[in-house]
């Protein structure tokens, strides 16, 4: 039984690491606790509850991770500090240890956020909990459907992943693939749009692996979500190739609402290093997977992730990875370093590559990168385009994406606060002085 009472004019603040998920998951942390009659703290005012949602993708992110615990410790010296996300669940009695930290839930308890936080309250001790299971009893979906800061929904359609890539620690901190119905996912879209929604992002750990849990198909739920109306764009977050299947892509160029716009991991394109990191592809599997979206969706933006320096990366193999990735038509490519974790068996390869190598590599992927999408962009130039703006702070410049994720700047003498989550057809001009996006010439 939860006692409101206990959060009655309390403050929040939140903060969050990683990925969309974890982003789409503190929104709905805010909404619930929002309901308990809890409200969001101001800028440099002291909050009473800390919700900390943790990433541990790298090293990296568990250094930040720290970091920010002891910053809202600080900033906060009288709030209740809860601590989740991957991180928690993967390192909780290193976490709980951090001063000022009161209470830590993993992957299967943070759905019951809000019953652990009034428990905790009403038997607040000196001695800070922790609360998580074991990967294999990591059971519960904690459904996630939130606007966030701007103005896109995100729709949390599946968590967990069964790929245990040598590399990866997500399976062990979120646990095997579970998905709710696809009945559940229409009524949220629905919900989205009744509160303003007209784009939504469907995000989870491994999005193309929908259905196990319930026995539907991932194609089933993107037609069933392109049904809802008011809807105009859905975008998905991110699809491992292996479960792109033609069908799908050929689906999404006639839908209604599903945009010109794919993330996919690639990782690398050696077929030796992707038969090192455990990936389910051959780089063919890859490129033909590229040349079928861009068959029936010329215009489709196209990201993909890719990893440099990872263990059994050799000179040669990188420079097959260069050469594959330059050779493809994509649009952006989000590079990262790969980063040893404790416990995945990549340990095991014994080719190291250096953080020199490593800085070196993704210098030049990124450059890459600016590349692809700065010759992406030019073909657009001069073209009229339907863009969904987002909301600006007064007497700044506005920004928008175009169907196929183009960024879109409107001068702040152009821009009006009733553009703000509006679809307007504009020209879209040349680059703006950072290149990052391309500004509106007129609108019609």
């Amino acid at each position: 039984m939860i006692d409101t009472s206990v959060f009655q004019d309390k403050r929040a603040a939140y903060f969050t690491l990683g990925c969309k998920l974890n982003f789409s998951e503190t929104s709905t942390f805010g909404k619930m606790l929002s309901e308990m009659g809890v409200r969001t703290a101001a800028k440099g005012e002291p909050a009473d509850i800390c919700v900390i949602n943790t990433c541990s993708v790298t090293d990296v992110a568990d250094h930040k991770c720290r970091q920010a615990i002891h910053r809202l410790v600080r900033e906060n010296p009288d709030a209740f500090v809860v601590v989740t996300g991957c991180y928690a669940q993967l390192e909780p009695e290193k976490v709980s240890k951090i001063a000022g930290v009161d209470l830590v839930l993993g992957s299967n308890e943070k759905a019951n956020l809000i019953q652990f936080l009034s428990d905790a309250f009403i038997n607040r001790s000196d001695t800070p909990s922790y609360k998580t299971v074991k990967t294999k009893d990591i059971k519960t979906f904690a459904p996630s459907c939130s606007r966030g800061n701007r103005t896109r929904f995100f729709l949390k359609v599946q968590d967990g992943c069964d790929y245990f890539c040598t590399y990866c620690t997500i399976p062990y901190a979120r646990g095997f693939s579970r998905n709710p119905s696809i009945a559940s996912l229409v009524a949220q879209a629905e919900e989205a749009v009744s509160e303003g929604g007209k784009e939504i992002v469907l995000t989870g750990v491994n999005i193309g692996d929908f259905g196990k849990t319930t026995n539907e198909r991932f194609l089933d739920l993107v037609k069933a979500l392109d049904g809802v109306e008011g809807v105009s764009r859905y975008r998905i977050s991110s699809l491992e190739p292996d479960l792109l299947t033609d069908e799908l892509i050929d689906y999404c160029a006639q839908s209604r609402a599903f945009m010109p716009h794919f993330h996919i991991p690639l990782q690398s394109g050696s077929d030796t290093v992707l038969r090192l990191m455990h990936r389910h592809y051959d780089r063919q599997l890859f490129a033909d997977k590229i040349h079928r979206i861009k068959e029936v969706m010329p215009d489709a933006f196209i990201g993909v992730d890719v990893m440099v320096g990872c263990r059994g990366e050799t000179p040669e193999c990188f420079e097959e990875t260069y050469t594959f990735l330059d050779s493809l038509d994509v649009t952006q490519l989000h590079v990262f370093p790969y980063s040893e974790r404790p416990g995945t068996s990549a340990l095991s390869i014994p080719y190291v590559v250096s953080d020199a190598d490593k800085r070196e590599r993704s210098q030049r992927l990124l450059a890459l990168s600016d590349q692809k999408t700065h010759a992406f962009y030019q073909k657009y130039i001069g073209q009229e385009a339907e863009v969904l703006f987002e909301k600006a702070t007064r007497g700044r410049a506005m920004h928008g994406f175009t169907r196929n994720y183009i960024r879109v700047e409107l001068s702040p003498a152009m821009a009006r606060e009733d553009y703000d989550n509006q679809l307007i057809q504009v020209r879209l001009g040349d680059f703006n002085h950072d290149k990052t996006a391309l500004k509106v010439e007129w609108i019609k």
